[in-house]
């Protein structure tokens, strides 16, 4: 049977550090064949472990400023007063049109813009851990962090989830397989949403 023709979705997993929206997002990753990750633009330096074009767009902040000027990205901030990081354009757009869904690893304030940019073509899902000692308790085995860096961790996760309203969706990761799951049914209600089905139409007329 022919498929019908569809617009791609913009799946957002926002979340606090630690609440698991990146091992979601790999998981998902790893089982649809229709899902690519956006690759955000940042002007810090790429880690060891880091390669440019897969990990990040390693920019400097003359081009990054540039970008910015020129409409090239969907969305972007200033993390902690920092370094920016943003959404290309582009390749988003191109996936939308070729019916390919994109996920984006991105806060509230991202979310926030993207929703305005491409109205219509994001679907928002807010990651909650089970509680805040679990969340402090898996970003205090994640990493060598100080316990200053813990606290500070901890009051920008409160920050974070006071958004949660702004979402369309909402999971708690306390089990990483149910909610992985949960999240691909949200994906896959997305995709055959009528508003999406571009090609419904002459699917119809063609039965």
């Amino acid at each position: 049977m022919s498929a019908i023709v569809r617009r791609g979705v913009c799946l957002v997993l926002s979340a606090p550090s630690g609440a698991g929206k990146t091992a979601i997002a790999d998981a998902l990753l790893a089982s649809e064949p229709d899902l690519w990750r956006s690759v955000s633009v940042t002007t810090r330096v790429a880690r060891a472990e880091e390669t440019d074009g897969v990990h990040y767009h390693f920019r400097d902040q003359v081009e990054f400023d540039r970008m910015v000027a020129e409409g090239e990205l969907l969305e972007w901030a200033r993390v902690l007063g920092h370094h920016c990081y943003g959404t290309p354009r582009a390749p988003v757009e191109q996936a939308l049109r070729d019916g390919k869904d994109v996920v984006f690893d991105i806060d509230w304030q991202g979310h926030r813009q993207l929703r305005t940019v491409l109205p219509g073509d994001v679907i928002g899902m807010f990651v909650l851990p089970p509680t805040l000692a679990v969340l402090e308790r898996r970003l205090r085995l994640r990493s060598g962090d100080q316990a200053a860096e813990i606290a500070r961790r901890m009051a920008l996760a409160r920050d974070e989830i006071s958004h949660w309203a702004e979402f369309d969706h909402v999971v708690v990761n306390d089990a990483l397989d149910e909610a992985v799951a949960a999240v691909r049914c949200v994906l896959h209600a997305a995709r055959v949403a009528t508003g999406r089905l571009t090609g419904l139409k002459d699917f119809v007329d063609r039965l």
